[in-house]
């Protein structure tokens, strides 16, 4: 077992990156995500404030934003032009949806496109029905979008996320609870809700387990994370990070196949924790500044994790090697990287930034 506390700064100086292409793969539609380098195609820019989430549509290129201006934002990424004054292609939205009482933090799209929530400050979690993608931005704004708020939390909600069957909805709060949503139900109903014990902190994340669909893995502020199984309401197994103290979690994934979860910490690390132990099995200072966000491709081989030192890293989860660094937002009010995503079906990532961009990379 690696310790991260005994891995110097010193150290990311020798970090394996590769930009060669030994395995890329077929950029066409279907090609899957199985890029070993990736290259920035896309600015947007619209949203006035930093964008806190971001969701790819399950099928289609386009890609939903939440910011602080509190608006999620809707893109047709084959909607591109070119700009004028250079040879940049630029994407301008195609949807804003309006409804949140202050900051959205947080934004989750099912397997079925119909089905997209968003969250934020206010607490609340809203439903909104995705209008056509082609629909002419110029269009008024049509309040039936909104098709439901659901209420239960009473602070604000920073993480969504659908389980695998993309019907039921998972949020964290401030107030300290994970609750488990029936969306679609007639009431959009609370179907369950797990609150903290003291000596966890405050939930910080949540990520369902494809290779197990019952079970979810909550990370929290006090750098301990906790498997759960929805089915039977209860937690399963604690995740203490012993390698290298409690770092709080900013954000955990769960690997796509395998009983496994990567948490990114705010003490620079990124820690591998082991289903069926709980341990720890590997721990690396991945960046230069605290780790806010990561994603795991759809075939499981590769992780991108983002920083507030402004950068996305793309790591080999096999050699557990960086393959590529890439400069991704500006620093503003000492935070950069908030989101990275992974499109389901298509080779593409998103990321999101404190300086009111998202930015898709090919």
């Amino acid at each position: 077992m690696d310790s991260i506390g005994a891995v110097s700064l010193g150290d990311l100086a020798d970090l394996t990156v590769s930009n060669d292409n030994e395995l890329g793969c077929d950029l066409s539609e279907g090609g899957g995500a199985l890029k070993k380098t990736w290259n920035p195609k896309f600015t947007l820019r619209s949203h006035y404030d930093a964008v806190r989430g971001i969701a790819f549509h399950p099928t289609e290129p386009a890609l939903l934003t939440a910011s602080e201006d509190g608006t999620v934002k809707l893109w047709n990424l084959q909607k591109a032009v070119t700009a004028k004054k250079s040879a940049a292609m630029d994407v301008e939205p195609v949807y804003a949806f309006r409804g949140h009482r202050g900051p959205v933090l947080a934004v989750a799209v099912g397997r079925d496109a119909s089905l997209c929530c968003s969250a934020g400050a206010d607490g609340c979690v809203r439903r909104w029905r995705l209008p056509d993608l082609n629909v002419d931005p110029y269009d008024g704004y049509d309040p039936a979008v909104l098709c439901g708020v659901l209420e239960g939390h009473t602070d604000a909600v920073w993480a969504l996320t659908f389980d695998p069957s993309g019907e039921r909805l998972l949020s964290c709060s401030a107030d300290g609870c994970v609750r488990l949503w029936d969306p679609q139900g007639a009431n959009g109903g609370c179907l369950l809700t797990y609150s903290a014990p003291s000596d966890l902190g405050v939930p910080t994340s949540v990520s369902c387990c494809p290779s197990a669909p019952s079970h979810a893995v909550f990370g929290f502020g006090s750098g301990s994370a906790l498997l759960y199984d929805m089915e039977a309401a209860r937690p399963l197994l604690a995740m203490e990070q012993r390698c290298g103290g409690s770092a709080p979690i900013n954000q955990v994934v769960a690997h796509p196949s395998q009983p496994l979860s990567i948490t990114a910490n705010e003490d620079r690390g990124i820690r591998f924790l082991d289903h069926r132990t709980g341990h720890v099995v590997h721990s690396m200072v991945a960046h230069l500044d605290a780790v806010t966000c990561l994603a795991i491709d759809p075939n499981g081989v590769f992780l991108m994790s983002g920083s507030h030192d402004c950068s996305l890293r793309l790591w080999h989860l096999g050699s557990r090697c960086c393959v590529q660094e890439l400069p991704a937002h500006r620093r503003k009010h000492d935070e950069a990287v908030h989101a990275v995503s992974f499109h389901p079906h298509r080779p593409l990532i998103a990321s999101a930034g404190a300086d009111s961009l998202a930015k898709v990379f090919v």
